[in-house]
């Protein structure tokens, strides 16, 4: 009798959603044409509300403006995903993209905390251009607040979902794990790069900040978690900054 040869089924990958990798680009689709739309939105009726004296180009520049804007555009996309999960896909929202809270959600807090405070000491070694684009939303302090809570609540909620939770795991299932976590951490830094002024310095570190959220992300399975981490990063940076100009009230200090 011939010898049975064994053969082993395949091991599963390592990341299975139920969405593909069109629905992620349909995703990012969906997010730049949102803010486009509500930029120009919250531009007509700020100018017709509260500027009629001032253009359109003019209110459009305003950083409340923006943050106005992203906020709306990123609830918009939020529905998206979901609809593609429980509407195309017919799953669970959080379940599918692995939300998965954490028992001890202190640890990634502080993580968060101790990477910012890391990545902080390495900015020093790298070139910091003195004035970026993102230096605009620190001009008031109704400004300086509006984009501290954003940065706190809606934009790492947002990021991480599609960043961690849609766009990983359909790269790792294609191409494996360390690929994936770069490519990832890439994008990740390279959206941030326009408001850095695509200085190298800051986009690298943003890169970084991107590793260790991917890297909590496929270490944990939960999404909840790099945010987490997420949150903690930028609310050190606002508490840093909130310090260092005495409340929001003398922002003219971080520049110096």
């Amino acid at each position: 009798m011939p010898s049975e040869v064994l053969i082993r089924p395949a091991p599963p990958p390592a990341e299975d959603p139920v969405w593909s990798g069109w629905d992620v680009l349909w995703i990012a689709l969906v997010t730049m044409f949102s803010i486009v739309f509500f930029v120009f939105v919250t531009t007509y009726a700020a100018h017709r509300l509260f500027y009629p004296r001032l253009s359109l180009m003019e209110v459009a520049k305003f950083p409340l403006v923006t943050v106005a804007a992203q906020l709306f555009a990123y609830l918009v996309v939020l529905l998206f995903m979901i609809s593609i999960v429980e509407g195309q896909h017919n799953r669970d929202f959080w379940q599918a993209i692995q939300w998965n809270w954490p028992r001890t959600p202190w640890i990634f807090l502080t993580g968060g905390v101790m990477l910012s405070l890391g990545l902080q000491g390495v900015a020093h070694f790298l070139p910091m251009p003195k004035e970026l684009p993102i230096d605009r939303f620190f001009q008031t302090s109704a400004e300086a607040w509006a984009l501290s809570i954003f940065g706190v609540t809606m934009a790492p909620l947002m990021e991480e979902l599609f960043f961690r939770g849609f766009l990983y795991p359909v790269l790792a299932r294609r191409l494996g794990l360390p690929i994936a976590i770069f490519l990832t951490s890439l994008g990740f830094g390279l959206i941030h790069a326009p408001q850095l002024g695509r200085a190298w310095g800051p986009v690298m570190v943003v890169f970084l900040v991107g590793v260790a959220l991917t890297l909590t992300r496929a270490k944990t399975r939960s999404v909840a978690s790099s945010m987490l981490v997420h949150i903690a990063y930028n609310a050190t940076l606002s508490v840093l900054l909130y310090a260092g100009s005495d409340g929001f009230q003398h922002l003219e200090k971080l520049n110096q």
